[in-house]
Parts: structure tokens; sequence; C-alpha cells
């Protein structure tokens, strides 16, 4: 029996052995052609796998007739039978939809399912459509935990981004913007607009939102209110491909201040002022809200190029807009090119990235104290009259013909008499050198060099005939132009360590570095006055900062996430003793779904846990040397005569050397969650963050310091709030897909502390400037209240419900009506903000739009306060203003600046945009495509508010309208 069980054993042994055969190969990306490490190569329904080397080499031991199945993250797995095959290349495709969860963090990249912080990415096609030429305007509505007001309608005109509500009261509440690896100024330049309408929309490729410290913490400095990080397009291997589109625009004015009409005007002269001011109504109908807007046209092409070779990915693209305002003579008008080029040498081991962004932007800001003259300007007075003397416009002059100083200018002549223009220029850049280890490719070393220039320049100046007559009867013009220019340069050395250990089942990621970044502001002022005499005045400030940071990531059993960072930050800003902070983070994250109780449901596609704690910091407060003793010189004007010469003054700038840094410290609480194999998908987020030692700008005590007031570290703020995004595919067929997505953010701020030592009759911080008077103020900053709060008297009324002039409640009810009995009533910020889209396309028909809102938030009418009162009309016997409607509302004949009346509800709903496109496929090849669309942007506005817009910055005054806008857009691809 022992010698058959021998004899058999020899006999199968051979056949099992000839039975396994070892197959090769390299697997490779389709659309570059370039080899992919760590693809798993697995014999499907057995233990048995491997991995691609770095050169993307497998070799594996297989039967005949076993499969082999090939999958990478961001690849659609690939499944081939064995049957005898020495060789077996694979080359695998892009899977879109797993791509689309790659995001980009500090100093790497991450997919979506193993992001420990809160992350959004936002991807072209996820963009807002439309006339929008800043990158802000792209994710309007679009994320949860952000909001972004534009300033007004102007075609570039800037944004307020907040992340979660803003961290501080005074330093700055913008989020840190980092364009292709440059952490960037948010700051504008004199004779730009928004700065990031520097950057090409149509360069864009995503902008990654980084809200919690888990995430933001590893760039410490200025990542307090979140990070914002811009990467631009780069080319692949593959075939040169060429891109052009086009947009042509029509804009108009949507809505106009309802200022009185010519015969309310009139009657409410001839009822309220004397004999003087009736006999100043004139004959003519003039409406010069219309005279001071325009519909306007605009137009954008672009055109790119991309490709590459085995050692060499590129992509160059040119961009032309021209965008009309509604205002007369507002005109935008940007040129860019933008280059980004990939070399790879040593088999990939040594890849080089270069990349430049370079705008010009020429403006024509016309004159914007017309919107608010147009408004208020006598609608009896004619545009022209026959005396040319300050250039045939109609201006009210006095009995000498000397334009009369009080009144107000011709709103038309503001516009056609003065200039208003300017030149900025951008140039953004980086060359990153990226090294792998031959003996140990795990390990790389990264070197970013960066740079960021900006020049600007405004000019402009007054006609001769819009000033007034000298004592000789003759006009001077007047000019003004000035120059400056903000550098940038930025340095980041750091190394990575990114290994998979099979014995331990755990992925190590570790990056630690250093960054340098210095910022240097020179500027130059010239003025000429209208005695031609220039007067010219230079400045040139620093800032530099310096960091070290260290990431780890772990990952065991793809199940089990763990991320701790830690950042050391440096700035001139403080002495020495205060210059440096430390901002750690950690964050834990459970992907639930890969749990055995879960893994292969039809209904938990995805569902992951994340925990994060991190503090991060704030140093940017107005000055750039709080802290630092430094002393001016005085003007000319106080110059002190020594005998014959004239000696300048030099006095002590005020200064704070206790001033350190401000921290933020956040708790974030995420879910991640995917039903039905992506039918369902979404995340919650709900976050607890605390600022403290705010910096603040407060009175000094009597005695202290050289100014009334300066900067401390005083007070605390603290945010929380919960966030809610989800995207639903209702359909999806070869030729129907119809996705619902949204997004609904519930926020609330408080200041808890705001003094060093508690004082129940401190009355805190005044804020928040308004037009009318002098110095007047309607925000305050308090213990227990939200920051910005408006400050006002209660407003009394009469029987019927009509508003009594002067007449408060007295609010404790000591018997007398004074500032004591102003109280904080609403805020600017809203409690709940969301926004809605939708996608739907059919074949090669699409559709999409996209709403957005808020609610629980407040504006001041300052339009109303400021010209909705008899005396705005009647208050001198030689010229005459315009008031709004209001006016025959309240029945004011005094300002009543302070009272709650005008704060007013400022919740809305709007339309943002609607687009409908149709895409030529293979129109002359397989590799070409036209898609022609129509979008309508600002379509609709539901809301209460009195105003033109209920969205401001919580003041509003003379806001420059928003347009209703069509577009046609042509994408061609060749």
């Amino acid at each position: 029996m022992k010698t058959f069980l021998s004899s058999l054993l020899l006999m199968v042994l051979p056949a099992m052995i000839f039975a396994q055969t070892t197959v090769s190969g390299v697997v490779t990306e389709t659309s570059t052609g370039l080899p992919l490490p760590g693809v798993n190569v697995l014999v499907k329904g057995t233990s048995t796998g491997t991995a691609t080397d770095f050169d993307g080499n497998y070799q594996i031991t297989v039967r005949d007739g076993e499969v082999l199945v090939f999958s990478y993250i961001g690849y659609i797995t690939q499944e081939i039978p064995f049957t005898g095959q020495q060789t077996i290349n694979v080359s695998l495709d892009e899977d879109a939809a797993q791509l689309d969860e790659v995001v980009v963090i500090g100093y790497g990249t991450v997919t979506k399912k193993d992001a420990t912080g809160s992350v959004t990415a936002i991807k072209p096609e996820d963009f807002n459509q439309g006339a929008n030429v800043a990158a802000d305007q792209l994710i309007q509505g679009k994320v949860a935990g952000i909001q972004v007001i534009n300033g007004g309608g102007s075609p570039g005109e800037g944004a307020q981004i907040r992340i979660r509500s803003g961290s501080s009261l005074n330093a700055n509440n913008d989020p840190l913007y980092v364009i292709d690896g440059v952490p960037a100024d948010s700051g504008g330049i004199t004779g730009g607009r928004n700065p990031l309408a520097t950057i090409n929309p149509n360069d864009i490729e995503s902008i990654n939102i980084l809200k919690d410290a888990s995430a933001t913490a590893i760039y410490g400095v200025r990542a307090s209110n979140g990070v914002v990080i811009i990467t631009t397009k780069r080319g692949k291997v593959g075939e040169l491909k060429w891109n052009y589109n086009s947009k042509f625009s029509y804009s108009k004015i949507d809505e106009k201040v309802d200022a009185l009409s010519v015969p309310d005007f009139i009657d409410y002269v001839n009822a309220n002022g004397n004999a003087n001011q009736i006999n100043l109504i004139g004959d003519s109908n003039t409406n010069w809200q219309d005279l001071v807007y325009q519909e306007a046209l605009g137009t954008e092409h672009n055109l790119s190029a991309s490709g590459g070779f085995d050692f060499l990915n590129y992509r160059v693209s040119m961009g032309y807009a021209d965008y009309d305002g509604i205002l007369k003579k507002d005109n935008f008008q940007r040129t860019t090119l933008s280059t980004a080029l990939t070399f790879r040498f040593f088999d990939d081991h040594l890849k080089i990235d270069a990349n430049n962004n370079t705008s010009v932007i020429e403006s024509n800001y016309s004159n914007r104290g017309a919107i608010g003259a147009a408004i208020t300007f006598d609608p009896t007075q004619p545009v022209y009259m026959d005396d040319q003397t300050y250039g045939g416009y109609f201006r009210w002059t006095n009995a000498n013909g000397r334009l009369n100083t009080l009144a107000g200018a011709n709103p038309l002549a503001l516009i056609e008499q003065t200039t208003n223009k300017g030149r900025a220029f951008r140039s953004i850049g980086n060359v990153q050198l990226e090294y792998k280890l031959h003996v140990l490719p795990e390990l790389k070393g990264v070197l970013n060099l960066g740079y960021d220039m900006l020049t600007g320049r405004s000019y402009g100046g007054t006609d001769a005939a819009f000033n007034n007559l000298d004592s000789e009867g003759n006009q001077e013009a007047t000019q003004y132009n000035n120059i400056e220019n903000k550098e940038n340069k930025v340095l980041d050395a750091y190394i990575n360590y990114n290994n998979y250990f099979e014995s331990i089942k755990t992925q190590i990621d570790f990056t630690a570095g250093y960054n340098y970044q210095d910022f240097r502001y020179p500027t130059r002022f010239l003025t000429t006055d209208q005695t031609g005499q220039t007067i010219e005045v230079t400045n040139e400030t620093r800032l530099n900062l310096q960091s070290f940071f260290g990431r780890l990531n772990l990952t065991h059993n793809d199940k089990y996430l763990l991320t701790l960072s830690i950042r050391r930050d440096g700035t001139s800003r403080f002495i020495k003793d205060n210059r440096w902070g430390n901002f750690p983070a950690a964050a834990l994250g459970w992907k639930i779904s890969e749990e055995e109780f879960l893994k292969g449901t039809d209904v938990v596609s995805d569902l992951k846990l994340r925990l994060s704690w991190g503090i991060t910091g704030q140093q940017a407060v107005g000055d750039l040397y709080p802290s630092l003793p430094l002393y001016q010189t005085g003007t000319n004007n106080a110059a002190y005569q020594l005998g014959n010469s004239f000696v300048n003054t030099i006095r002590p700038q005020p200064y704070n050397s206790n001033l350190l840094w401000e921290e933020t410290e956040t708790f974030n609480i995420g879910l991640d969650f995917g039903f039905f194999d992506g039918l369902i998908t979404g995340t919650v987020d709900a976050y607890e963050r605390t600022t403290t030692d705010l910096l603040v700008f407060t009175n000094n005590p009597q005695g202290v310091g050289f100014s009334n007031a300066d900067d401390y570290n005083i007070g605390t703020l603290e945010n929380k709030g919960i966030e809610i995004a989800g995207d639903i595919f209702p359909v999806r067929t070869e030729d129907w897909n119809w996705r619902i997505g949204g997004n609904i953010t519930f926020q609330e701020s408080k200041i808890t502390k705001l003094t060093l030592i508690t004082d129940p009759g401190y009355q805190g911080i005044d804020v928040g400037g308004i037009g009318g008077g002098t110095g007047n103020t309607i925000q305050n900053h308090q213990v227990g209240y939200a920051p910005y709060s408006f400050f006002v008297w209660e407003q009394a009324y009469d029987a019927s419900g009509n508003p009594i002039e002067g007449v408060y409640v007295d609010r404790n009810q000591d018997g007398i009506v004074n500032a004591d009995d102003k109280y904080r009533f609403r805020k600017p910020a809203s409690d709940i903000y969301y926004g809605f889209n939708t996608d739907l396309s059919y074949k090669n028909w699409f559709f999409n739009m996209s709403w957005r809102g808020s609610w629980g938030n407040y504006n001041y009418n300052n339009v109303d306060s400021g010209n909705g009162f008899g005396n705005q009309i009647l208050t001198f016997d030689t010229y005459l203003n315009n008031a709004v409607g209001d006016l025959l509302n309240s029945n004011f004949r005094t300002a009543q600046y302070q009272s709650d009346y005008y704060i007013q509800d400022a919740a809305y709903l709007k339309l943002d945009n609607a687009t409908i496109g149709y895409t030529f496929k293979e129109l002359f090849n397989e590799n070409s495509s036209l898609t022609i669309t129509a979008t309508g942007q600002n379509l609709l506005i539901i809301s209460d508010y009195e105003g033109i817009d209920p969205e401001t910055y919580g003041i509003d005054n003379n806001l420059y309208p928003r347009p209703r806008t069509y577009l046609l857009g042509l994408n061609f691809n060749f």
C-alpha cells in the first residue's frame, strides 16, 4: 500500500507542477500609456495575489482555466481568463465615478473614501454656468458650509467668502487660497478687481474646500477660516487635442431703486416746501437711473492645446474676456496665458512640474457715485443745458455761476466727465521637483518653488469742465496715478514615505517638511491737484512666514483610518517671544461598510464615520507691524519752521508688544454614506469651534498707547453648525440620466468673552459704518450675541401701525429714552443657507439649473434710511434732492438712522442659473465634438426684502445691481 501511494504521488506531482504556470506582464494606464505601480493582481476565488512594482511589472503563478483580476483605485477592474499565455499585458481605463472621489489636500492627495477630514471637491462639470469670470462664482451654492456673497453686479466684482462663518472679529476672515501649490495673498491690488478673477475659470481643473481643522491644520497659519485649493488643468500623454470655447452674453438691469416719481416728487415739494423750494421745481421728467444704466454685452474666448509623450505632458491655453457692466462705461477685460508642463526622467523616478498662470486685466470702473446720485438727483431737472461752462450738463450753481458745493453732481456727468481706470498684471506659478529613490521608491523628496507677483495701477481724474470755477473763472483738470506691487515667494521642501505592509495590513503615508513664504508690498501714490502740483507718497512693507510641518496617515485593513498632523508657524508680525505657534490636529475614520456585517450588501454601498480635532492659528490683523515700536514722518503741512528751514515731525505709531496668535480649536464629527450602489450619496458634518485670544481692535484705556484704539488679544468666539449634502440619481439608463443634488447648512455664532475683566456696564464695540451723518455705526460686538449684531432703538408705532418720528421704546423703563435703551436686534449672518441643483440628460441633450438661498439673515436698509426722509428733499432753499418711495410710508421729516424700522428680513431664494445644451458627437471624426448651450443667469429672486437685492454683507448702501444675463456658449473639441 505504501509503495502504491508513493508511485501515485510521483505521477500526480509532475501533473500538478506542469498544470501551474508563471505568467508576467505590465499594467499601464490607457489614457497615458504610463505604467501603474501598486495594481492588485489576484487569482479570482483564491488568496493568491501580488501587486505591480514601480514600473508596472508583475509576476504570478496561475493554473489553466483560472481568472486573473486586475484592480486599482480610480480605474475599472479587469478580469482576464488564463489559457496558457506566458505574458498578459493589461491597460486599465479610468473610472470616472471613482476619480471624482480623489481630493487634493495639503501637500498631497487622498481618495474621498480614505479622507478623515471634512473635504469637498468640485469639478468643472459641477461648476455654475454663466458669465462667471472668477473662481468664487463657480461654487456659489454648491458646497455645504461655504457661503459666497458677491459684492455687486459689476463683472469681476469681489466677493466675501466665508467657510463655517469665519473665526475672527477683526482679523482676516477670508479662507487661505492655494493655487497650484502656491499659498496666495487673498487681498487685491490697486487697479485690479477680485483677485480670484485673475485665474481664468476655463483653466481650473478642480476646487477643493478644506473645512475642519484636521484638513486645514497642515497649513497652520491663515487656515483658521478654511482652505480653498485651486488646481489648474494638465495635459495627458496622447495625441494633440484642441479645445475652443466661447460665450456671448447680454445683460440688463433686473430691478431699480424705488425713487420718487416726478408726480410724487412735485406733490411732496408743493405740500411741504417753502416758496423758494417750490420755485426750484423744474419742468423736465428725467429718470436718472435709466440714464446711468445700459444694456451690456460681453464675450469670452478660450483656446487650449494639450497632449504628451512618454517623457512630457503639456497643456497651453490662451483666454480673452470682454464684459461690459450695466453701469455706463463700466468694462472688464482680461487676457490670460496658462502653461502646464510635466517632465519625467530616469524611469519616472524624477518628475518636474512647471506651471504658470499669467493675466492682464484692464478695467474701466466708471464712477459708482452715479448709482447713489441717480436715486437722489432732482428728477424735474434736465440732463443738459445750453450753458457750456460745465460741459453742457445741468449742475446746481450759485448766483455767481460757481457750483453749489453742497449739492450733488449730475449723475450722467459723474460718469462722462470723470475717469476711473485700472490695469493689473498677475503672474503666479511654480516649479515642483519630485524624486523617488531607486533603492527605496516608496520614499520621495519634493521641492516646490513658487511665486505670485502682482502689479497694479489705478489712474484717472476729472475733466476740467466737471470742476468748479476758480477766482478768475477758470477750471483745471485733476489727475491721480497710484502704483502698487505685491511680491510673494514660496519655498516648500518635504519628504513623503508611502508604503503598504502586508504583514500588518497597514498603509503608512508620512510627510514632513519646511515652508518659507515672504511677502513684500512696495507702493507709490501720485496725485495732481487743481494747481498742477504733483504729490508723491511711497511706502514698502514686508511680511515673512516660516513653518515646519508633519503628517502621518495610517490605514489598517482598509477599514480603520488615523491622521495626525502638527505645524509650527512663525510670523514677523509679532515680537520674538510671541512669534511661534504650534497647531496640532488628529482624526479617526471608520469604514463601516467594509465590515463583514455590511460588506457585499445591496443596500449600503458606502458608510464611513469621521472624528477630528485640531487647532489652527490667525495672525492677519490689519497692520503688518502691530506689535513693533515704529515712527512715522509727518506730512509737510505738519512741519515746524526753524529759521528759514522746515523740519518734518516724527510721531510714534500705535503698537502692542503683547500681541500673540489667535487660536481656533475645532471638533468635527462626520458621516459619509452611499446607498444602492451609489444611487444615493451624501455626507453629514457637525462641528463646534472656539476661537480664543481674539485679535480685537478696541479703545485704549485713558492715557495708554499712542492712539485712541489698538489691537489686543481679548475675548472668545464660538461657532457651531451642521452641514448636510447629498445627491440622488432617480434615473440611470443608457439614454436617460437624472441627478438631484443639494446642501443645507445650519450655523450659529456667539461672542462669549470680550473683556479681560467682567464689566456688566460694558456696551461692546461699535462697528458697521453707514452712510448718513458723520461716524455713525449700526452694528455692535457684545458678549452673548452674534458678531455684527445690529444695535438700534426700538421704533414706536401709532394705533394705525405707522412709525412715530423720533419716538422710541423706553426698554429699561427708567422714564427717559437714551443710549441705554438701544438693543441688539437681528444680525446679518443667516441661520440657514442652502443650495439645490439638478442635471438631466437624454442622449445628446442636457439641462441643469441651480438654486440657492438663505434664512434668518437681516439687512440694514441704508438706501431707505439715508434717502427716506423729508429733509433729504427740502434741506436747503438753493437746490432739491430726490428721495426714495419709503418716505411716503414713514413720513419721516428728519433722518432716523438708528431706528430698527430699517432692519429688514433679507431671506431669499434665487434661481442662479439654468442651462440647456446639445452635443454633436463625432462631428468630423471620433475625437471631435461641438456643444452648444443657452444659459440664463440671475433669473429669479423670491424675497420680502424691500431693497433691490437681499444679498449683501448686512448693510445695503447703493449696491451695484446684479443684472439678469443671457448667454450663448460654444465648446468645440478636436
